[in-house]
């Protein structure tokens, strides 16, 4: 399956603390369908985000979904209060997490199914086993794995298939580059969440120094760094702002240069 290398991460258009529905629902799904006119058409959701409202809303916006449209959606977590993300990587749990997210998202097949994080309650064989016993049945088509290790992700892979990885990665967060190499090593995607370190990543002076150059933002050269960090990665910024999805989509026609890198590294 081939996306453009610039996702979406639709998580920000649900209330606040990731939680119910946004007050302005009309906006979240002109969001939604803006995402995907500006060229995204890889979308990342999770059935924690909102709890269930994610997945939901893309339905709503989105379906009958364009031919070219990848939805990656992830189960693991519960959330039983806005603060909580609680692990369960309960084979059970995942079997009925699957059957849910389908119905919400009107499909048959899951295009990427991301186990949202190891449980440290269960064996990640059993985890992983589950999904792959899931994908055999149909119902899922590509597994992917979030919030891993080198280690857990060498563990996952003895068990299935695994595509993609998605882990906390930014230019101020390099804390899994281990996680990228063997991802680039054995062209597994790699899927940086929080890619604007929730903005944390674009105060240095050095970014916007890099950014005044180009007559750019912050988050642009951000987002234009990680797709020039390595071929497998996949940036997924999220945002309820329609300015700022816009202000994002930029950033995949924004070129570094080698000089631009240095200073950035």
């Amino acid at each position: 399956m081939k996306v453009r290398r610039l996702g979406f991460g639709a998580m920000r258009v649900c209330g606040p603390q990731i939680w119910g529905w946004p007050k302005d629902r009309a906006n979240a799904l002109a969001v939604l369908r803006r995402a995907y006119e500006l060229g995204h058409n890889f979308f990342d959701t999770s059935d924690a985000y909102g709890p269930e409202v994610n997945e939901l809303q893309i339905a709503e916006a989105l379906h009958p979904y364009p031919k070219d449209l990848v939805i990656a959606t992830k189960g693991g977590l519960l959330r039983p209060s806005a603060p909580r993300w609680d692990r369960c990587g309960r084979p059970d749990h995942l079997r009925r997490a699957l059957e849910a997210s389908l119905k919400r998202l009107r499909v048959e097949r899951i295009d990427l199914y991301q186990l949202h994080a190891p449980d440290p309650e269960v064996p990640l064989a059993d985890t992983v086993g589950a999904l792959a016993d899931l994908q055999k049945a149909g119902k899922i088509r590509h597994i992917g794995v979030s919030n891993v290790s080198v280690a857990q992700l060498e563990k996952a892979r003895r068990v299935a298939s695994i595509v993609s990885v998605q882990n906390e990665y930014n230019l101020g967060n390099r804390k899994f580059d281990d996680v990228l190499e063997v991802c680039r090593k054995s062209r597994i995607a790699f899927l940086p969440w929080y890619p604007l370190g929730a903005g944390a990543a674009l105060r240095p002076g050095k970014v916007k120094q890099v950014a005044a150059k180009h007559d750019a933002t912050p988050a642009q050269v951000a987002l234009a760094w990680l797709l020039e960090r390595s071929p497998v990665v996949l940036p997924i910024p999220g945002t309820a702002s329609l300015a700022h999805l816009e202000e994002n989509a930029a950033a995949a026609t924004l070129r570094l240069s080698s000089e631009d890198l240095a200073m950035l590294d």
